[in-house]
């Protein structure tokens, strides 16, 4: 029998700092997110960041966290699980977590007892960077090492260009577009960031943001001048990908842009990044300086286009399989 595995980054159980320290220390102990583990981080993380942050990140979390449905990544990710199973009615079709709850491996072990033989995990992320994809694929095969019965394995690869995922980020955007009760004179397309010494060692992640600017650009007809491609996301003191999409923003309504959309394709559900980094602290950064407008793209999430584009995908690379 042949599984179907989506590997989500995670998230806190609640936006609590109780809930949010282990959840951080979980994260920020991932040797691929912090590639440095020796006893100076570790000193940083256990009596500097874990005795401020879960506080402040909890306040986060709060601005986002739906009384019905609690955590947008998570909701959304129980959604896409669901929508797939119609797609696969004969295939168990399940989800874990790298950080937090329900864990990878507790997934991985009730599909394997469930009688799945054959495994074909898609890592949520468009765009290879061993901060996320490869961390994902860490997390898969340090599961299988606990198992007696090791299920045969697919990874999906990474599909920043895939024709699918290409048509769902192009359907998302128009349906935000077409709601807004104004026109953005401008499009700020916004990545996750990572430290450019990672990329210096050979991370390919700019690359595979590149392939799929490209694309998005194309699709949607937009011409040199209306948009600008960033990074978001930094945390601590290095050097990140540049340009950083709080600088973009300012430098635009500096400038008299008063209207701006930010499309977000590489987050596949909205999360704390999305709704909040962009939805509030960017729109904040954009507003002080004299912007007007700003709205934060929806992520592909639930959007029939993405459930569709997911199954073509796991079509394609279960080839023989499914």
């Amino acid at each position: 029998m042949t599984g179907l595995l989506l590997i989500q980054l995670g998230t806190p159980d609640a936006p609590t700092a109780t809930a949010l320290k282990p959840y951080l220390r979980q994260f920020l102990s991932d040797p691929r997110v912090i590639e440095d583990q020796g006893w100076k981080w570790k000193f940083i993380l256990n009596f500097l960041i874990l005795r401020s942050r879960p506080a402040a990140s909890a306040e986060k979390y709060g601005r986002i966290w739906d009384a019905k449905t609690g955590s947008p990544l998570f909701h959304y990710t129980v959604r896409q699980t669901e929508l797939l199973k119609a797609e696969f009615p004969n295939n168990p079709v399940r989800f874990g977590m790298i950080v937090g709850n329900p864990p990878l491996r507790q997934t991985i072990e009730e599909m394997v007892a469930s009688g799945v033989t054959k495994l074909i995990a898609l890592p949520m992320f468009p765009q290879y960077s061993a901060t996320s994809f490869a961390s994902a694929t860490d997390s898969l095969f340090n599961a299988l090492t606990k198992l007696r019965r090791v299920p045969a394995v697919r990874v999906v690869p990474p599909y920043y260009d895939h024709p699918a995922y290409i048509d769902a980020l192009e359907a998302v955007l128009r349906d935000d577009l077409a709601k807004l009760s104004w026109q953005p004179e401008h499009f700020v397309i916004s990545f996750h960031g990572i430290p450019q010494s990672y990329v210096a060692k050979g991370d390919p992640y700019p690359s595979d943001v590149e392939r799929t600017k490209i694309e998005l650009v194309k699709r949607m007809g937009w011409q040199p001048g209306q948009w600008t491609q960033t990074y978001q996301s930094r945390f601590g003191r290095s050097e990140w990908l540049k340009p950083y999409t709080d600088d973009v923003l300012t430098d635009l309504a500096k400038n008299g842009t008063k209207r701006v959309y930010v499309a977000l394709p590489g987050f596949t559900v909205d999360c704390l990044e999305t709704i909040d980094e962009i939805g509030n602290e960017s729109r904040e950064v954009f507003e002080h300086a004299g912007g007007e407008h700003l709205k934060s793209g929806t992520c592909l999430n639930d959007h029939p286009k993405w459930i569709e584009g997911m199954a073509r995908i796991l079509r394609d690379e279960g080839h023989g399989w499914l």
